[in-house]
This record gives structure tokens, C-alpha cells and sequence, in this order.
């Protein structure tokens, strides 16, 4: 077997062992979970070994995430979980009934990538291509995500810490002021979030433009920064954290710390409609018209 194509049948194989645990998780989680929850609650059930979680993508996104990411792809065309944009992953009536072996993972995974070839085979006989097959998927790629990275690396880390401002009044922060490069222990801002007319929170913020990973040691220096002088901290990155990073953030006795990785960031850019345009399209459905032929 030619190197490229073993290559794409074991890149498949990685994210088709998640289909079943997927599942398993979601259940386990009540039938519905954010994706966050979902994605570490896999790792947690397969006990993933924190050098797959640390593992990144040329990108710089998480592998192992965006590996869970495609499963839940697969298990949505499959009408196994719902296909809501919200940021929540919930099965549907048929996905709380489902368990399913590797094999029956590779099946459906066979049987989607067959429907995607005769789809794709169909448009090149019609129309020209309007979309790219991700390599070894078979599954439409996201190629405007890796776009909207390039973009944001190639932003400076001013223009980050002002993105990361104007994101953050969007999501609802007010009074949100960039104190970026005045040496203040790490901390590039603040805002207030004001949960209620009664209850508001103070939060400091940290930008990090860079396409690595977030390590265990900046989140506590990020703590030892913001220690007393606010109720919560947010650390923004186009990179990715990991695994101990994560678990640093959400350590028992110690003041909490958001973390936004760059998956999460344009996931908010989406949401928000800041950067990005949503675009309505029609697929055609030839099969309806052929009724007429006869």
C-alpha cells in the first residue's frame, strides 16, 4: 500500500474508534453535554494518555479534539446526534439506543464515505466543485477555519489583545480595557461580567497569538498575576492547551481560568458573526426532478 493512502486509512481509523465512546459519553453526561464536556469525558472514559491529548494538527488545533470532532460529524449524518449549532452535542431518541463496536463504527464510516463519493462524483458531472473532501474523510473540510487562523497568527499581539476586547464586549463584558504591554504580570486586560442587576464579576485577561501549545506553568503564573485582584481569569490563544494546562485551569482550591484555544475562538468569531458571514445555499436534489421525467 502506497504511504499516502496507509497514511489517510489510519488518519480514518483514529477518528472512527471515537464513535462508540462518543456515544457511551454523551449518555453518561445525561444525553447532552457542550462539546468540551463531551470531548474530555471520552478522554476520561478511554483514559487517553495526555501525550494523544497534547498532540497538535499543523494547524496547531488539538488532534485528539478535532479527531472526537469528526466522530460527532459522522454520528450527525447518521441521525444518531442532533445537528444543533448552539455548542451543544445531544443524541437523538435513536443515539440513546445505540451502542456501537469499532466494527460498527467502521461500517458506518464506510457507508458515509461511499454516499460522500457518489455525492461529489454527481456535482463534478453537473457543476463545477463547490467544496473539498478533507483528506481521507471523505467529509466536506473546514477550510475556512484554517483561513480565519492564518488570519488571526498573522494579526499582532496589539491587534490580538484589541480582537480579544471587542470578543469579549460581544459575548456581553462591558467595560473591557486593554492594558496590554505595560508589564503587569502577564495581564493584557479586564471587564466586568454582570451576571444579574445584583451580582458582577471582575475578570482578567490574557492573550497569547501563537500557533503552541498553552503549558501548565503560564496558567499558574496567569494565577499568581491576577491573585486578589479578581474574581476569575480568561486566557485567549490561537493555540491549543495542554492536558495538565487544562487540568491546571480547574485545580480544587484555586481561583478558576477560562481557557478559549483557537478551536473555541473562531467557534465565538462564528457565534458572534464577527469576521465570518454566514452563507445560505441549496443543494439540488436531481433525484426529485427525474420523477418528472417518466
Amino acid at each position: 500500500m502506497p504511504v499516502a493512502a496507509k497514511e489517510k486509512k489510519d488518519e480514518g481509523a483514529q477518528f472512527v474508534r471515537y464513535f462508540g465512546p462518543l456515544l457511551d459519553a454523551l449518555r453518561g453526561l445525561g444525553g447532552s453535554a457542550k462539546a468540551d464536556e463531551a470531548v474530555d469525558r471520552v478522554a476520561e472514559d478511554l483514559k487517553v494518555p495526555d501525550e494523544v491529548l497534547n498532540e497538535t494538527l499543523p494547524s496547531g488545533g488539538s488532534r485528539f479534539r478535532n479527531q472526537v470532532a469528526w466522530a460527532r460529524f459522522y454520528l450527525v449524518r447518521e441521525g444518531l446526534i442532533d445537528s444543533s449549532k448552539h455548542g451543544v452535542w445531544s443524541l437523538t431518541e435513536q443515539g440513546f439506543k445505540t451502542r456501537l463496536s469499532f466494527e460498527d463504527a467502521r461500517q458506518l464510516f464506510l457507508k458515509w464515505v461511499k454516499i460522500f463519493q457518489e455525492q461529489r462524483k454527481l456535482k463534478e458531472q453537473n457543476e463545477p466543485v463547490a467544496e473539498q473532501v478533507a483528506e481521507g474523510t471523505g467529509a466536506p473540510s473546514k477550510d475556512y477555519r484554517e483561513e480565519v487562523l492564518e488570519l488571526l497568527l498573522a494579526i499582532p499581539p496589539a491587534g490580538f489583545e484589541r480582537l480579544s476586547q471587542r470578543l469579549l464586549r460581544e459575548a456581553g463584558f462591558t467595560q473591557v480595557v486593554v492594558t496590554g504591554q505595560s508589564g503587569d504580570g502577564g495581564i493584557d486586560g479586564f471587564g466586568i461580567l454582570q451576571v444579574n442587576p445584583l451580582v458582577s464579576f471582575k475578570v482578567l485577561f490574557q492573550c497569547k497569538r501563537y500557533a503552541k501549545s498553552v503549558a501548565p506553568s503560564q496558567v499558574r503564573d496567569f494565577r499568581g498575576a491576577m491573585s486578589g485582584r479578581a474574581d476569575k481569569g480568561i486566557i485567549i490563544t490561537t493555540g491549543t492547551f495542554t492536558a495538565e494546562a487544562r487540568r491546571e485551569a480547574t485545580r480544587d482550591g484555586a481561583p478558576p481560568i477560562e481557557l478559549i484555544d483557537g478551536e473555541k475562538l473562531i467557534d465565538m468569531l462564528e457565534k458572534l458573526e464577527l469576521g465570518l458571514r454566514a452563507v445560505t445555499t441549496f443543494e439540488v436534489e436531481r433525484s426529485f426532478f427525474n420523477e418528472f421525467k417518466a
